[in-house]
């Protein structure tokens, strides 16, 4: 189903209907199923990302999986940091005489292809494998300082101190080690580089945070059955206090200044008002003419100017301003033009910003002010009711204020732990909306108000958040 697929920066990939499809997991590229695409990927975004989109024909488990070896499936990293093992490769296909008489009965479009297969897996030797720098990485030479076992135990540990010194909190705990090492840690993982804790000498996570209990750095419990927590963290402790994070590489620092990471800045957002056809006569003695923008504070130097300078206001009440014909047809309504003579002066200021026409003007740092008609919309928080009695939350109008609603999806999906999908706004013409499974306003008013730092006024449903369970 297309509401649990996960678009990855680069978009989906293109397909049309009917093509054969593997399936994977979010950082593991083994395929976990097998399937027919249902729709093409045009078709896909058109639907919002919603319905079936594959038609599966085999999966990981099933009857099929099970007739077999009943392997699992392998830990692949995504291709630009998972160069091949040649080596590998043609030792597997060197050593086992099984394979290569596969290769030999292999008929791709003939034999002379068949040919030119076997003397590609038979003119490289391992010897020129091992001088490869694609292979060099994966196969480090037996002379250096550091195998890859002990690498990997660094990097494990690097990761782990600096997911504790930087991103958990007290307020986090407990927290699941399961969320620990896939919304904390690996995202603490150097770029450039794979955290697999298979690698390294500890083998499973469990194991690893014993270890790091056992240096009393954290406490872990079994909370629920089978479930382990980490239930304290010394953030005193010297390796956490002695950590130091390591500086980007310039070549990182220029990615990231280029592209969304760049820290959000929130808009600086005015009310104007712009003078109207039928209030040209009341400002053109200032200067101002039909469609000219103006703040409050100038409006009401416009009225009072005029009022002096026509000398309208009432001598034996200082308070009360006298209308001309033009106050009268500018400010009044059509009942009351014979019957309404004077007003007090807050009454008089506030009709004439009434019938100004409101607009806005937005101010993002470092670009030039758009200026908009009518009030700008706030944010919308809405809760709303789908299948089997479960609460989603939905956000809108997220572009008004300079957000990408794909950032804030992938950023709340990470935080809230649950799905989060982008789809058009219904009713709004090139608006999108994110949907996050659960009550997820509490995560949103964190986010939005203290991260992002929009004022409360221009964001409306923060009332609906979760109340907090009563302590027994």
């Amino acid at each position: 189903m297309l509401p649990g697929l996960v678009v990855p920066p680069a978009g989906l990939p293109q397909v049309q209907k009917g093509d054969l499809c593997a399936i994977a997991l979010l950082g593991n590229r083994a395929p976990v199923a097998v399937g027919v695409a249902a729709m093409s990927t045009a078709e896909m975004l058109t639907s919002g990302l919603k319905g079936r989109g594959f038609s599966v024909l085999h999966t990981y488990q099933d009857h099929l999986w099970r007739s077999g070896d009943k392997s699992s499936p392998p830990s692949l990293a995504p291709l630009a940091l998972d160069p091949p093992d040649l080596s590998e490769e043609k030792e597997s296909v060197q050593a086992d005489p099984a394979l290569q008489g596969d290769l030999r009965r292999l008929t791709l479009e003939g034999e002379e292809e068949n040919g030119e297969v076997q003397r590609m897996c038979g003119e490289k030797s391992l010897s020129e494998a091992s001088e490869d720098p694609s292979v060099r990485g994966l196969n480090p030479d037996p002379t250096d300082s550091k195998t890859l076992q002990e690498q990997m135990d660094e990097l494990v540990q690097r990761c782990f101190l600096h997911a504790l010194k930087c991103q958990v909190r007290k307020a986090d705990l407990p927290l699941l080690t399961s969320t620990f090492l896939g919304s904390h840690m690996l995202s603490c993982c150097p770029e450039g580089r794979q955290l697999d804790i298979k690698k390294s000498s500890y083998k499973k996570l469990s194991k690893f945070l014993q270890h790091m209990q056992q240096e009393q750095i954290i406490q872990v419990k079994e909370l629920s059955k089978g479930v382990e927590s980490i239930v304290a963290v010394d953030w005193k402790h010297p390796r956490i206090t002695s950590f130091v994070i390591a500086e980007p590489s310039p070549t990182s620092q220029t990615i990231q200044e280029g592209s969304r990471e760049q820290p959000y800045h929130p808009p600086d957002i005015k009310s104007l008002y712009c003078v109207p056809a039928s209030m040209t006569l009341l400002f053109q003695e200032s200067g101002h003419k039909k469609g000219s923008i103006l703040e409050g504070g100038e409006v009401r130097m416009i009225i009072i100017n005029y009022v002096k300078r026509n000398d309208l206001v009432d001598a034996d009440n200082k308070n009360l301003v006298k209308l001309d014909p033009i106050l009268c047809d500018c400010i009044l309504e059509k009942n009351e033009q014979h019957t309404v003579m004077k007003l007090p002066w807050d009454s008089l200021l506030t009709r004439c910003l009434e019938k100004l026409q409101p607009v806005y003007q937005v101010t993002f740092p470092g670009q030039e002010p758009i200026v908009k008609k009518g009030r700008i919309c706030p944010i919308d928080i809405t809760l709303a009711q789908r299948a089997s009695n479960k609460k989603v939350t939905v956000v809108r109008n997220l572009e008004a204020y300079g957000l990408d609603p794909c950032s804030v999806a992938a950023i709340l999906q990470q935080r809230c732990q649950a799905s989060a999908t982008v789809t058009p706004a219904p009713g709004a013409k090139d608006s999108l909306q994110v949907q996050i499974q659960g009550n997820q306003v509490h995560h949103l008013s964190r986010l939005l108000l203290e991260e992002y730092q929009l004022p409360r006024k221009h964001i409306q449903g923060l009332e609906k958040a979760p109340k907090p369970g009563k302590k027994k």
